[in-house]
């Protein structure tokens, strides 16, 4: 997956101006698509989903909610597309026979923590998540209306906001803000930046609670006033980046690959030689390393990988919200 261009992040110009007309197009057929009535599947679906295209903390979230349920005794299953993986489903993970080529890298990290089903077909992967457990946590999907969502969660990261609050492809937006709206339960507002936290809680129309990705302690510590290399091939690298700062490390040099990126043996080598004649620690995310153990096992021995993990602001109350409702 290519990075989001610039000018989505900007207030719309000639060039989104130019694609105005196919944004006005296909925001009328995904609204229209999105108010058709999904089908149930006999258990609660709970659906975390992103207003606009890109990365903003769908995975993070679904984990957070996943415990949380878990440590009330429920047994919540995740439900995934799998992008990237080969397999179209509906199949379980498992995480020491399939590799991200097959079920994608998502899904092997959703795996570690609950049952995974990944599914091309939602509502097939629905009916088998169904006899796994009994909630599913259903990883992106919100625009999509074939399943039955009986509470959705919508992630927005505060450093992006919707970007200049166009629908595709003249800005981010997955479809028309109000339509998506109307379909959500709940929003999380995830970052670091309390003034633009304060200025989107104003701006939401359903209940928000602000969220904040925090690195392993013990991971962190082991990064803190290291000159590190730092690189990654997630929907915002920018966070991972910041993360990293807000551990401690400095960083002294940054890699951006496309989200989802499949490393070579080539890429690996490259980027630790390079790290390692500039003095340098090379680091990277659970999602990368996942695909970098894949291809060099012993490439882990260097690279160090950053964990990351949502604090949800009054997550009782967002708990509570998700319960009332299934």
């Amino acid at each position: 997956m290519l990075r989001a261009p610039d000018f989505w992040w900007r207030p719309a110009g000639l060039l989104a101006l130019s694609l105005a007309p196919f944004a006005a197009l296909y925001g009328m057929i995904v609204a229209a698509r999105m108010k058709r009535h999904g089908l149930r599947v006999g258990i609660p679906v709970i659906c975390i989903g992103n207003l606009v295209a890109g990365g903003a903390g769908k995975t993070p979230t679904a984990i957070a909610l996943a415990k949380a349920l878990q440590a009330l005794g429920k047994t919540p299953v995740f439900l995934s597309r799998g992008y990237g993986g080969r397999r179209a489903g509906p199949v379980a993970v498992d995480t020491a026979l399939h590799s991200s080529k097959d079920v994608g890298d998502e899904a092997l990290l959703l795996a570690k923590i609950a049952p995974t089903i990944i599914a091309h077909d939602r509502l097939a992967g629905a009916h088998f998540a169904a006899t796994r457990g009994d909630m599913i946590v259903m990883d992106d999907g919100f625009q999509n209306p074939v399943l039955h969502k009986d509470f959705s969660i919508v992630v927005v990261d505060a450093g992006q906001g919707i970007g200049n609050g166009w629908c595709l492809p003249a800005g981010p937006l997955r479809a028309p803000l109000q339509t998506q709206w109307a379909k959500a339960d709940l929003c999380l507002l995830i970052g670091d930046d309390h003034e633009a936290l304060d200025a989107l809680m104003e701006r939401v129309p359903i209940p928000a609670y602000r969220a904040r990705l925090v690195p392993s302690p013990s991971q962190a510590n082991a990064l803190r006033a290291l000159n590190v290399f730092a690189f990654a091939g997630i929907g915002r690298p920018e966070k991972f980046f910041s993360t990293l700062e807000t551990a401690g490390a400095v960083l002294r040099e940054t890699r951006l690959f496309p989200d989802h990126y499949r490393y070579t043996e080539r890429d690996i080598a490259a980027i630790i030689a390079e790290a390692a004649a500039k003095f340098l620690i090379p680091v990277t995310t659970a999602k990368d390393a996942v695909k970098i153990a894949e291809v060099v096992p012993d490439a882990l021995n260097t690279i160090r990988v950053l964990d990351v993990s949502l604090q949800i602001e009054h997550f009782d109350d967002v708990i509570t919200a998700v319960l009332r409702r299934n």
